[in-house]
């Protein structure tokens, strides 16, 4: 095995030869600070170009188009009343701007960046293993195919045709593991029988329990919010909270960001009602693409969540309908809701949906008022759930203003606030408790740390929030070796 320093020289060596300049975090935070010559390269490059110049849009704020643009604020849109049928303000970023169309090519680069310009992961020998439920594995693969290593993804089988498409030409190697999006453990057993074969040539960097994934979204999509929350907000205004279905619980970590810099604000958790883990122990299946289930990820910071909330995916699948189809699109415009905003629907991909969903039924639980603005997160849209349409056609038949007038008033307007808990310290503390059968049981975690992670709260999460800055000084050393960013200056 090669020590850190060999393995330090041959990244530097490989970066060297393909050209590739790492961004700093405080770049993607605020990509006006990037070298003017690396903007002007990007006015060459398609979004979802494999070019390792898209490394730069790694960001929130970039240009809304898919070749040539540059930077500029959030991207984000507000869902109305007409849609969701409540008072609140309810605010997404949107994801299909960043390359692969989905923010978690962020969390993956969040993972390996601090491996890779630190000498402990060594892209000319070893493969990246990219284990999820379908965005991570294509962000993964994604980052590793910019930064010149073999990946190899890991995602349910089950899981929309799109993702298998596009992983065949950007990941070296994908494996399709049993069952559908809930199946996580499948996946991790994937995982160690890779591990046990293959030994150090692979490096696995498991979303669930990576803490790069967190920290990335602590910083980038918290100050994200807060960016949009500041433009937003009118006098009178609050943030009420920030909503989200857990996955890997990268995402979720901007929820505390946002309750530091906004006290009072809430956290609210989304799952599946068909796979209840936070809310009922875990068991079923589900469609909600994006958000695995059966098990609390190791980087969920439990402690510091307000409320759980179950989204019914038939609530979903059938919304899903109405935002994408022309009789939706229709009835749509007949109560009342902007064209231009009908025009932008296709920005929510059913995680997506699903985020809306927890929202309303977040908005209704606590009577908000027009003073209040309820963020979350359109992780991706529609550009990987095409399929998903047809096969709702061939059961269902064509899509009628019948089944839109449905749709809207059942399956959007219609949404309960049942299925909802709010967790007193006991409550939190049974789902803290469930990542020991995961962790500690099945993945060989640390006994001490999950009890730090409870007891020691305040103190463990602030050390694992912390860190950029460092990070970031390691990159500019990085790419000081590679001597690249020379000619840009």
């Amino acid at each position: 095995m090669a020590t850190r320093k060999e393995i330090l020289e041959n990244t530097v060596n490989r970066c060297r030869e393909r050209d590739i300049i790492v961004p700093t975090i405080k770049e993607m935070m605020n990509p006006e600070t990037v070298p003017e010559g690396i903007k002007e390269d990007l006015k060459n490059v398609g979004l979802w170009d494999l070019n390792s110049r898209n490394l730069f849009r790694i960001t929130w704020k970039n240009e809304a188009k898919p070749k040539g643009g540059n930077y500029g604020g959030v991207n984000y849109i507000e869902i109305p009343s007409e849609i969701t049928g409540v008072k609140a303000r309810i605010i997404g970023l949107v994801g299909k701007w960043f390359p692969t169309g989905a923010h978690k090519v962020g969390a993956a680069f969040g993972c390996l960046a601090p491996r890779l310009v630190n000498g402990l992961f060594d892209p000319t020998t070893q493969k990246a293993v990219w284990p999820s439920t379908g965005n991570y594995c294509r962000g993964g693969a994604y980052v590793s195919n910019l930064l010149n290593c073999e990946s190899i993804a890991i995602l349910p089988e089950e899981m929309s045709k799109e993702r298998f498409d596009w992983l065949k030409g950007v990941a070296g190697e994908t494996i399709a593991t049993p069952g559908c999006e809930s199946n996580v453990k499948e996946i991790f057993d994937k995982c160690w029988e890779l591990r046990e074969k293959r030994g150090d040539d692979i490096m696995i960097f498991n979303q669930f329990e990576e803490f790069g994934n967190t920290v990335w979204h602590y910083h980038l999509t918290g100050r994200a919010i807060e960016e949009v929350a500041n433009k937003e907000m009118k006098p009178g205004s609050k943030v009420a909270g920030v909503v989200l279905t857990t996955g890997s619980a990268g995402t979720i970590a901007c929820g505390d960001y946002v309750k530091e810099v906004f006290p009072g604000a809430k956290l609210a958790a989304g799952e599946a009602l068909q796979c209840p883990t936070l809310l009922r122990d875990g068991f079923g299946g589900h469609r909600i693409e994006g958000i695995g289930d059966k098990h609390v990820p190791w980087i969920h910071n439990v402690r510091n969540t307000d409320m759980i909330i179950a989204a019914d995916d038939d609530d979903c699948m059938n919304v899903l309908r109405l935002f994408n189809e022309e009789a939706g699109h229709e009835y749509l415009k007949d109560n009342g809701v902007d064209q231009e905003l009908i025009k932008q629907l296709h920005l929510l991909g059913i995680s997506s949906i699903g985020n809306m969903i927890c929202a309303i039924k977040f908005a209704k639980w606590y009577e908000l008022t027009e003073d209040d603005i309820v963020f979350t997160v359109f992780t991706d849209s529609m550009e990987l759930y095409g399929s998903r349409i047809k096969e709702l056609e061939a059961i269902h038949g064509k899509y009628t203003k019948d089944d839109a007038i449905k749709d809207y008033h059942k399956h959007l307007l219609g949404i309960k606030t049942d299925n909802m808990l709010e967790p007193d310290y006991y409550e939190k503390l049974r789902i803290h408790n469930l990542k020991y059968y995961t962790w500690i049981e099945q993945q060989g975690r640390d006994m001490e740390e999950l009890n730090r992670q409870w007891y020691d709260h305040e103190a463990y999460w602030k050390e694992i929030h912390q860190g950029i800055d460092e990070l970031d000084e390691q990159i500019v050393a990085f790419n000081e070796m590679t001597g690249l960013l020379s000619k840009y200056k």
